[in-house]
């Protein structure tokens, strides 16, 4: 692995030093971490990590390696913008690993910086707010210019990057790889339940996963790109829609929303993530940006009707604003940290959604029994 001096340069003027490897350029966008202690190739190949350079605060990054089966977007390839670590690994360990983190990212074209102080970095982003920030070698004065230039999140529409251009259907399940004994999933891994209910997937950049999940639970599953309209999506004759995980500022999707808006009431609808933004969004409530944001695989979340705290998997910048719900949506889930919105459900119009990623790629599988939900929802409206 060759390296280079370089720095991770934020908008602020605050520099860190360190070796530039992967793709030797410079990369501008937005500084985040996460705080996964695993699961840096899914990290790297979310689509809502799109425009973003990722900080990891797991120490050593790169020592399993990468191999293809990890990868939890269709199209083969990172979607982080850049990355940073402290420690990374020049020695690849594990039976599965296609290639190094070096190569990977070289490969592809992709930024990445090790070396750094990421506790300082990621202290820095959480007191002073996530930032547009710019790595690679050179003049960290031309770094900063990059920093400073590159577009802010707010009113950023990133989904038109990472939508597919056209409809597509997927069959293959989680397989092997089932968590059994998680409630709402098989007791033994094996063939899914038979695909009888077909669901539409907005698509405005989804994971793997959550396509495998949707399989597992007997779902026949055709995903639509982020432009389709209501009026075609419900041409397709579905049981049931579900509406993605994505990257960027919610409140820019705007023709999402709109779609969203001519299908509440009609079939059942499950969100994700950004999909739970913008069914909020089409119920009439609000969204804003949050400091420095939820991202990892270890962030504490309360079923309000439960009880029961789960441990989820987190990527994201906006919100929706809990006052703005009031009248048009039920809140579900909270964030335990901060007491922001996890969760919803729209009366009368059979939707709910969850900010989280219940689908666990990677993190815990605390809230897989949601993909249950959805099919026992379809089910029910099916009669």
């Amino acid at each position: 692995m060759s390296v280079r001096d370089g720095w991770i340069v934020l908008a602020d003027g605050t520099r860190f030093p360190g070796v530039v490897f992967g793709h030797d350029g410079i990369a501008a966008g937005e500084a985040v971490f996460t705080t996964g202690m695993t699961g840096y190739q899914e990290v790297l190949t979310d689509p809502s990590y799109t425009g973003q350079l990722v900080t990891m605060t797991a120490p050593q990054i790169g020592n399993t390696g990468v191999n293809r089966a990890d990868e939890e977007s269709r199209g083969d390839r990172p979607h982080a913008k850049g990355f940073v670590v402290r420690d990374a690994s020049t020695v690849v360990s594990n039976w599965r690993a296609d290639e190094s983190l070096d190569a990977y990212l070289d490969r592809h074209g992709v930024v990445a910086l090790g070396d750094v102080d990421t506790r300082s970095l990621t202290k820095h982003i959480r007191d002073q707010g996530a930032q547009n920030a710019a790595i690679g070698s050179g003049d960290p004065e031309a770094l900063l210019k990059a920093a400073r230039e590159a577009p802010n999140m707010e009113g950023l529409d990133l989904v038109a990057q990472v939508t597919p251009e056209a409809s597509y259907t997927w069959t293959e399940s989680s397989g092997d790889w089932r968590a059994a004994g998680t409630p709402g999933v098989p007791e033994t891994s094996g063939p899914p339940e038979k695909a009888d209910r077909h669901v539409v997937v907005l698509d405005l950049g989804i994971k793997r996963n959550i396509l495998r999940c949707l399989v597992d639970v007997g779902c026949k599953v055709t995903a639509v790109p982020a432009t389709t309209s209501a009026n075609d999506i419900l041409a397709l004759e579905p049981d049931g829609i579900f509406v993605s995980n994505g990257p960027g500022d919610p409140a820019a999707v705007t023709y999402t929303i709109e779609t969203l808006k001519g299908l509440l009431g009609k079939k059942p609808i499950f969100g994700i993530c950004l999909g739970h933004q913008l069914l909020a969004l089409a119920a009439g409530a609000k969204t804003f940006k949050l400091k420095f944001g939820h991202r990892g695989i270890n962030q504490p979340v309360k079923d309000l009707a439960t009880g029961r705290v789960e441990v989820t998997s987190q990527n994201h910048g906006f919100c929706v604003d809990l006052d703005s719900l009031q009248g048009k949506a039920t809140s579900t889930h909270v964030h335990l940290n901060d007491g922001t919105s996890e969760g919803l459900e729209l009366q009368g119009m059979n939707a709910f959604s969850v900010q989280f990623h219940p689908e666990a790629a990677s993190g815990p599988h605390d809230a897989l029994y949601l993909f249950e939900r959805f099919a026992k929802r379809i089910d029910a409206a099916r009669g």
